[in-house]
């Protein structure tokens, strides 16, 4: 199974670079013991993961405080889980210490379509933040989010309150699952798509996953941070 081609399932068609899903309820069938192989995945690798990257968190604290020391080292932001439920997701801030204000100015430069907001040269990241972001680094300490249970290694990235509000019926069978720190669309698309081919590629995820998918996109992942262009 290749990582462009995901398991069929019902009557997904190809067109373009667009999925365009039949799914119509929110019912989906995993096996229990897919679930609780992927918990036990989750919380393995994340607890691992802090440990052994814990002189990297000193390292990278130490690089924003030095850009930046008026705000934290990391950045803790609302964002929407599984079932629309609310938590606090975690990442190493990448921005001045007062982004969110200097946010509504800059709407009108969105680069993403649709319930998104991305710029790609955003003058709110920080010189050691714009390292961060291309690597993904910033995204590490979700691994906290993982281990108490959040959020999970693999699934579809989790949304902000706001751009919940402009979801559709349709686009909220993303928030079926609980969300994840990397998944299908970051490593096959990410930032070279617009919002409605992000929900399809998450839809045609969450219908069709399994662990040793999750395995691949966990793989996948690693080369990514290492060499994608499109991360910002």
């Amino acid at each position: 199974m290749s990582m462009e081609n995901l398991p069929e399932d019902g009557e997904a068609v190809m067109s373009g670079k667009a999925f365009y899903m039949p799914y119509g309820n929110t019912q989906i069938q995993d096996k229990t013991s897919y679930l609780v192989t992927k918990r036990l995945l989750d919380m393995l690798l994340s607890f691992v993961g802090l440990i052994i990257l814990l002189p990297l968190f000193v390292v990278v604290g130490v690089l924003i405080k030095l850009e930046d020391p008026k705000g934290s080292v990391f950045f803790k932001q609302i964002r929407v889980g599984k079932n629309e439920k609310l938590f606090n997701m975690y990442k190493f801030r990448s921005m001045v210490s007062n982004a969110e204000e200097l946010k509504k100015d800059l709407m009108e430069l969105n680069e993403v379509s649709g319930a998104m907001f991305k710029i790609k040269n955003d003058p709110r990241i920080t010189k050691i933040g714009s390292f961060l972001r291309k690597t993904s680094i910033d995204e590490i300490p979700q691994l906290w989010n993982v281990l108490v249970g959040d959020m999970t290694l693999v699934g579809p990235r989790p949304p902000l309150p706001s751009e919940v509000e402009q979801y559709s019926d349709y686009d909220k069978q993303r928030l079926i699952v609980t969300p994840g720190c990397t998944g299908y669309w970051q490593v096959s698309a990410r930032n070279s798509v617009g919002f409605e081919e992000m929900v399809q590629m998450d839809l045609k995820y969450i219908h069709a996953r399994n662990t040793w998918l999750d395995l691949k996109i966990i793989m996948k992942t690693g080369v990514k941070m290492l060499f994608s262009k499109d991360a910002y």
